[in-house]
Order: C-alpha cells, then structure tokens, then sequence
C-alpha cells in the first residue's frame, strides 16, 4: 500500500456521519438522578437501558470532549461475540456455567446491537456476516483449531464456530493461508455512525449530553448524593457512573485501575468490487491472522479496506496525548502487514492514518462495578473487544443502579480489581508485554514453534 505519509491523519469513520453534532458544554450548576461521566459506548448504552427500564429518570452525560471521541468513534468495528478474555479463564474465576453464560450472552447482544440500529433507523452500516482468522502456518493452525476446540468444549457446535480450509468461501486468498476458523457472531460496523446515533436515541429518551465539560475530580468516596465538580458547574448526583475506559489514567483518580494501550489504523481508497473478488473477500465479515501480534481488518460498506492493529508503544505514566495517535512506523507497517497478506494491494492507496488509546485491566479481563452505598459506578478494561461487550457492561449496570434483575451472578460484576504497578514497573512490564507477541511471530516464522514464550503471553492477556 503507498501513500501512508501523506493520508489525512484523522479517523476515516469522521466522515459521511449523518448523525454527529456539537453539543454545548455545560454551563451552571445541575441536580440529576445519574451522571455519567463519558459519551463513549459505555455510558450511551447504561442511559439507554435506565431510560428504556425507567422513563423519566434525570440522567446526565458529560465528556471531557465530545460524544464517542476515544475508542467508540475510531476502533475498527468489530461488534464481536468473541470475548476479551477466554473461556478456560472465566471457568477458573467464577465456574464452567459463568464462562458459557458470558459467551452465550456477548452472542445475544451482537443481535442485540442489529436490532436496535434497526428499531431506532440508525444506519450503522451493521453487516452481520462474521468473523474469519486467517491460519498461515501450521502454529497458527494448531491455535485456531484450539480456539473452535474450546468453543465445542463449552457447548457450542459447528454452527457458532469451525475450522475452514481453502477452498471455503469465508476464507479470503491470502498468501500461504492453510486454514483458518470462522463464526458468524460478529458483526462489522461504522463505529462512529453507531456512537452518535445511540447518542441522539438517547437525548430523544429524555438525557441531556454535554461537551467540552471535563470532571475535577472523580473518586468513590463519600455517600449519596455525591457532588461532581466539573469546569462547567457542579453536578449533584445520587449515582455516578465513571465511563472513560483507556481515558481513565488521566482522570485525577484513580490512574492506575486501567493501562491505556494504542492501537492504530490504516484505511484504503474505496476498491471496485473486482478488487474484492480477486481477494476473496466477497462479504464484510470480519477478518484477521491468528499471529500473536494482534492485527484486525473490515471491508466497509463504501468497499474500502479499514485495517488495524498493535504495535504502539506504551507511554510513560499512562500518558494519553494526540500526537500519540500518529505513528508513521506503525502505520506503514501496517500497510506493509496487508502488502504481506494480499500482494496486489501494493497498488492501493492509503487515504486515512488514525489511532487511540484501549483499555486493560491489571488481570486483561473485563469489569462491571456498583457500589450501593455511594452510589459509584464504572465499567471497562475491554482490551479492544468493547463494541458489543460495552453494550452487555451498559445493560448490567442499569440493571445493577436499578436493582432490577440478578446481576451479581455474572463473573464480571464488582469482581476485585488489581491495581497496575506503580512506574517505572508499570512501563517495563507492559512495555515487554507488548513485545512479547512480535517476538513469538518472529520465533513461529524461524521455527514455527515458541511454546514457552506463547504460554507466558497467555497467562499474561487472560487466555
């Protein structure tokens, strides 16, 4: 792909966005039942569900910026069922039917998220026509085959997830692709439409959303109400909701509760369907390579290829800055990555060059928690899987503020969380964890194994 230096350095899901608009900040002091603080998937989908459950009640959203400026307007738009952290490690924290309960409800809410954007005429560009991961080695081979393995081990069959040769229409014609896996619970979207569209259902519901109005401070102390200083006016509260996943480090406190990690992207010119034909990419399913180093692709409804992926380093003190956004080495190889799986994408130019902070958790693992007696809530550590899981922590934690349905048997819920090391640990240890995966791809392409070091990321992400 050429072109990389000179694309537009800004998400290309800002553009053809019938549903963005500003929104004022806020301007004197307010008196609501919920503030939620963040405009992103998190916080749109719990004033969705308190308002579906409960009309009437006074919810708030602020954000620092505008409505879906983190992740929710740039991520690569997989509304995925696949869960951030694997089943074998869920049946370890809370139990076998925790784990296939998790799963089971991620696979209910991608239906979910299709049809709200139906219900509510949000044209998302929802396409519900899977995922597939790319085997091009036999180690990548043995992990895809685990990954369907372990589905089955759970209950689920054929129809929810199986391994695919070539030859299989779902499988694209990558260069030395032995097989791969494919499940049709997933999704792609365009990100940005979906953020702002629920934003406006929302405010349609009866919640006002502000911009530009950024917390002073933003701790669990105290009982109900809490009061929330914000550059805008005061906010009294009975709960308050903290969604600012990867943002959270920069909040006041708490910074060390989620790690922020950049993924970044790239966007192709629009290609004419004989282009997609030649790949073997006929529908917009999801796609990626079962490589350590996680990489993440969707054909667009406008036939553009939005591919993504890790690479960027982990910034001193969980520091969140624009420029971090940009990263030309990063990019171009990530051009250089679509070269390696499709060489006649050589002849493709890069329009768009775009990233943005993720969050982890201490444990790699999702959370959801409420705390009755202040009134404090928050949700997040989605490790890049948050289209369809935010919608699932939204859900729960309106069920949780209303007390409405038994939530707390799910795993996730005000489980204990362990806080991140204090720097420099904190910079050393992701810093090597990010590493990690390039080298196990370096070692799988040398020698096509690289047990230990596979066993020790796994450990490390959840898996």
């Amino acid at each position: 792909m050429f072109g990389i230096d000179e694309a537009i350095c800004a998400p290309l899901w800002a553009e053809d966005n019938p549903y963005q608009r500003e929104r004022e900040p806020l301007a004197a002091d307010a008196t609501v039942d919920v503030l939620i603080v963040g405009a992103g998937y998190t916080g749109l989908w719990t004033a969705f569900h308190l308002l579906i459950s409960n009309p009437g009640t006074r919810v708030m959203v602020i954000d620092a910026e505008t409505v879906g400026f983190g992740a929710s307007g740039r991520n690569g738009g997989w509304c995925s069922a696949i869960s951030p952290v694997s089943m074998r490690r869920i049946e370890a924290l809370a139990g076998r039917e925790s784990a296939i309960a998790f799963s089971a409800e991620l696979v209910a809410t991608v239906e979910r998220v299709g049809a709200f954007c139906r219900d509510y005429n949000v044209d998302a560009q929802f396409a519900h026509e899977g995922w597939t991961s790319l085997a091009r080695s036999q180690a990548q081979l043995h992990r895809v085959r685990s990954e369907v393995e372990e589905w089955h081990a759970y209950g689920f069959g054929e129809s929810d997830m199986r391994v695919i040769f070539p030859g299989d229409p779902l499988l694209p014609k990558a260069e030395e692709t032995v097989g791969g896996l494919h499940t049709p619970h997933c999704a792609s979207v365009h990100p940005a439409r979906l953020v702002h569209g629920l934003a406006n259902v929302v405010e349609s519901l009866g919640a006002t959303i502000h911009h530009h109005t950024a917390v002073n401070d933003l701790s669990a102390g105290g009982g109900r109400p809490q009061r929330i200083h914000t550059t805008g006016g005061t906010v009294t509260a009975d709960v308050v909701v903290r969604a600012t996943e990867g943002f959270t480090a920069s909040l006041p406190t708490p910074r060390r509760e989620i790690a922020p990690i950049y993924s970044l992207m790239i966007a192709s010119e629009p290609l004419e369907d004989a282009w997609w034909d030649e790949l073997g990419w006929t529908k917009r399913f999801t796609l990626n390579d079962a490589r350590r180093l996680v990489i993440y692709g969707q054909r667009t409804a406008d036939g553009r290829l939005a591919f993504g992926g890790r690479g960027a380093p982990y910034h001193f003190g969980s520091a969140v800055k624009p420029s971090y956004d940009l990263d030309r080495a990063v990019h171009r190889g990530l051009g250089n990555a679509v070269d390696e799986l499709f060489p006649i994408m050589r002849e493709i130019k890069v329009t768009h060059r775009w990233g943005g902070p993720l969050g982890v958790a201490r444990d790699w693992c999702p959370f959801v928690r409420f705390d009755a007696k202040t009134g404090f809530a928050s949700a997040g550590g989605y490790v890049g899987d948050g289209v369809a899981t935010s919608e699932l922590a939204g859900r729960t934690l309106a069920e949780l503020i209303d007390g409405t349905n038994a939530t707390t048997r799910r795993w996730w819920v005000n489980r204990p969380l362990r806080r991140w090391e204090p720097e420099p640990l904190r910079w050393l240890g992701i810093s090597a964890g990010l590493a990690l995966p390039e080298m196990i791809d370096e070692a799988e392409r040398f020698d096509g194994s690289a047990p230990i070091r596979g066993r020790l990321l796994d450990r490390l992400t959840g898996h």
